[in-house]
C-alpha cells in the first residue's frame, strides 16, 4: 500500500486532483493505492496542546503513516514554498517512527513555469531530516492550471508518459526497500 499526500489543505485544489491522478496511476502499475487529504485534518489539531497530546481524530492519519509501505506527497508551491500544513502535518507525526526509513517519492505542481522546485527541495529536507529514504526521479508539474484537461486527465502526452513511468519506478523502488 502506497499512501499519497493531497499536501494542501486548500479545498477543490489541483493537487487532489494531481493526487487522484497518482493513486489512479499506481492502480496501473499494480499497487494499492489512497490518498491522505490534508483538507481533513481534525481541526482541533491546531489547538497548541496538540503538540503535547493528539486529539483521537488525527489518529487514522497517523496509524496511515505507520502502516503505508511509501508515501508519495503532492505539493504544490505557494509563495515560493512548500505549504504550511505539509510541514505541520509531519510535525505532529511521531518521532522517529512514523517516517523512518519510508520510501517517499515528490510530485512538485505550480501555477508558473518551475513546477515547485522549491517547493519540492523543501519539504525533501524535512522528509531527509526525519529519516525518509527520499526517492530521485521526482515530477514537476508547470502551468498545472493548464496541464488537466476537462477530461481530469494530462493534456500533454509526455507528461502523461513522465507522470506514469515515475510511478512505476516509485513502485519498485518501494518494493526493493521492503525486501
Amino acid at each position: 500500500m502506497i499512501t499519497v499526500i493531497s499536501g494542501t489543505n486548500r479545498p477543490q485544489s489541483n493537487t487532489a486532483k494531481v493526487a487522484g491522478l497518482a493513486v489512479e496511476g499506481l492502480h496501473q502499475a499494480g499497487e494499492e493505492a489512497e490518498i491522505l487529504d490534508l483538507t481533513e485534518l481534525p481541526i482541533e489539531l491546531f489547538e497548541g496542546a496538540s503538540y503535547g497530546e493528539k486529539p483521537a481524530a488525527f489518529a487514522p492519519f497517523q496509524e496511515a503513516i505507520l502502516a503505508t509501505h511509501g508515501i508519495l506527497t503532492v505539493i504544490p508551491e505557494y509563495n515560493g514554498a512548500c505549504p504550511g500544513i505539509m510541514k505541520y502535518f509531519i510535525d505532529m507525526l511521531r518521532f522517529p517512527d512514523s517516517l523512518y526509513e519510508k520510501p517517499v517519492g515528490f510530485i512538485g505542481l505550480s501555477a508558473g513555469p518551475w513546477g515547485a522546485v522549491r517547493a519540492v527541495e523543501q519539504i525533501e529536507m524535512v522528509f531527509q531530516y526525519r529519516h525518509a529514504h527520499l526517492f530521485g526521479r521526482r515530477v514537476f508539474i508547470p502551468h498545472v492550471g493548464t496541464a488537466i484537461g476537462e477530461d481530469g486527465q494530462f493534456v500533454d502526452p509526455a507528461m502523461k508518459q513522465r507522470f506514469a513511468e515515475a510511478l512505476e519506478k516509485f513502485v519498485d523502488f518501494c518494493g526493493r526497500l521492503k525486501d
